[in-house]
């Protein structure tokens, strides 16, 4: 691209570190974490919440299980504060959990917040002002000492107005644009307002290192964080947060560096929404967790009912990609995926493992409320027989033989080849049915009996083409009997190759199911379903829906 030369790096580097974080492999317990949905998510919305859309919103994180829920900017709107006060005044905030408000670094700003909190039991106090090299330059145009001197002063207010009002206050302090300030300007900065703060093991200050703008590639920010971690003044009083944005599609590996890096909090928010390209993803960051065996402490357990939500109130969508949220993100259409994912269940089924292994599915769908029907086997004409049978076996109880799951495979591959479009469960069913079961044209077997001598010879009327028929012939078994008997009358030339048969286990447990296989003289192979009470009976259906199937792609 011919602007090229028009960008330069816009991060700085961590002074020298341990750079012990490369050395861990996962993170291994949950963070503490803080939804920003109410804010940082709310005020990148085309049309903001309402009051109403807002209250609802904050009860879902509530039985999600945040224990820390940024509200808004009390300050900022009429809208924001009355939703503070609405959340106190009405008794709507849980014992156990803490709201966050923003302020800027304003003494009218902040006697407004500390109003907006009258009454409240648990609160951070969430200051900010910018530190960035472009901030201070182009926007405030002031020196490190003046940038310095903001947050102190603000730092200082929060102080004296926390003294005015009863409730359990603590403070967060963010070096907004963290990742384009300088390192060390930043540890400077973050320093001051500690020490005006003086954290103790009961009131411990957050100290928010956010990337607010992503200027750099994940390990830089995790070095930045490490840094930060091993200088901090009272850093044993210190909670580290992270609050990550997505400019370069990296926030979640930006937040999972930083806390190998030493942090100890996430501010995010559901599906990533946010500011550009958004906040990190907290679903993702939790349920990355969940699928190594750590607890998130959060419940993701029905997202489609958080999705139905989401979409609603923040008329935002989330894309069919997103990872576990998405709904295609379970989705196999390639054969050779279906039938890896059918085995991989296959053997679970069987216990060979008590951990989740399935081929190409990182997480049980069903844990976070979806279904293997619907979500995760899905037909189209890229489809094999793997995904058919298993649709067919797990919704219908259809236990298809090897050799006739291929059979079907193809036909129902042609149908939505044909239709350019996927197929459903119930239209993948119709097809089976309407090919293979109980067909009963140009032939059926209208009544068979059978007598017991060295062989079994069974009697049987037929209906071929029209024509009422009567025959009798023998046969090492009832079917081979009576499949002699339907070649006496009708002069069909074919061979019986296979028979299998179970209980049919879903809809009616009383019912048997038989698969039959012929061949012509040709070799062509033609398979028939057959359903009854009676064994015998469904046997024979088979059979004669295979003789029938041949007969029709004969004419």
């Amino acid at each position: 691209m011919k602007n090229v030369n028009k960008y330069t790096k816009q991060f700085f580097p961590a002074p020298k570190t341990s750079m012990k974080w490369t050395q861990k492999n996962y993170v291994d317990k949950a963070p503490i974490w803080c939804s920003v949905d109410l804010r940082d998510g709310n005020q990148a919305l085309i049309i903001p919440m309402s009051l109403g859309e807002k209250l609802e919103f904050f009860k879902k994180l509530v039985d999600i299980g945040f224990k820390e829920i940024e509200i808004g900017f009390p300050a900022a709107s009429e809208t924001e504060y009355d939703f503070c006060r609405t959340l106190i005044e009405e008794g709507l905030i849980p014992d156990d959990v803490t709201i966050q408000v923003l302020t800027q670094s304003r003494e009218h700003i902040i006697k407004k917040t500390f109003d907006a909190l009258k009454g409240c039991k648990n609160a951070i106090v969430h200051l900010y002002n910018s530190t960035s090299v472009a901030q201070r330059e182009q926007v405030f145009r002031k020196s490190k000492q003046e940038i310095i001197d903001i947050a102190v002063t603000g730092a200082k207010l929060c102080k004296e107005y926390r003294e005015k009002y009863e409730g359990n206050f603590r403070f967060e302090y963010s070096p907004e644009s963290f990742t384009g300030t300088e390192p060390e300007f930043a540890l400077e900065i973050c320093n001051a307002v500690i020490d005006v703060w003086q954290p103790t093991p009961e009131d411990k200050v957050i100290i928010n290192l956010p990337v607010t703008v992503q200027n750099s590639m994940p390990h830089v920010y995790a070095n930045q964080i490490e840094y930060m971690c091993e200088n901090l003044n009272c850093r044993e009083n210190v909670i580290v947060s992270l609050h990550p944005h997505n400019d370069r599609g990296c926030a979640v590996a930006d937040t999972e560096m930083g806390l190998l890096a030493g942090a100890d909090r996430v501010e995010g928010t559901l599906f990533g929404n946010g500011e550009r390209t958004g906040n990190v993803d907290i679903i993702t960051l939790a349920m990355n967790m969940y699928s190594q065996g750590v607890d998130p402490e959060l419940d993701f357990s029905d997202i489609p009912s958080i999705t139905e939500l989401y979409t609603r109130v923040t008329r935002m969508t989330v894309n069919d990609r997103q990872p576990y949220s998405g709904k295609l993100v379970f989705a196999a259409f390639s054969g050779s995926h279906q039938d890896a994912i059918a085995k991989g269940m296959k053997w679970r089924e069987e216990g060979h493992t008590k951990y989740w292994t399935v081929p190409y599915l990182p997480i049980d769908p069903t844990d976070v409320g979806r279904e293997y029907e619907a979500d995760v086997i899905r037909i189209n004409s890229q489809s094999g027989k793997g995904g058919i049978g298993y649709i067919l076996e797990t919704r219908y109880g259809y236990n298809l033989p090897k050799k006739m799951r291929e059979d079907v495979g193809y036909l129902v591959k042609g149908v939505s080849d044909h239709k350019h479009k996927e197929l459903l469960p119930d239209e993948v069913y119709e097809i089976f049915k309407n090919n293979y079961v109980d067909i009963k044209t140009p032939l059926n077997v209208t009544e068979a009996h059978f007598v017991q001598q060295d062989d079994i010879e069974a009697k049987i009327n037929v209906v071929f083409n029209g024509k009422e028929l009567f025959a009798a012939n023998t046969g090492n078994g009832r079917l081979d009997a009576v499949s002699n008997a339907i070649r006496s009358c009708t002069e069909l030339e074919y061979n019986l190759c296979t028979y299998s048969e179970h209980a049919l286990e879903i809809g009616s447990a009383s019912k048997a199911v038989s698969y039959v296989e012929i061949q012509d003289k040709n070799g062509a192979s033609f398979w028939g379903t057959g359903i009854d009470t009676d064994i015998i009976k469904s046997s024979i259906k088979a059979l004669v829906s295979a003789v029938n199937n041949m007969l029709t792609k004969q004419a």
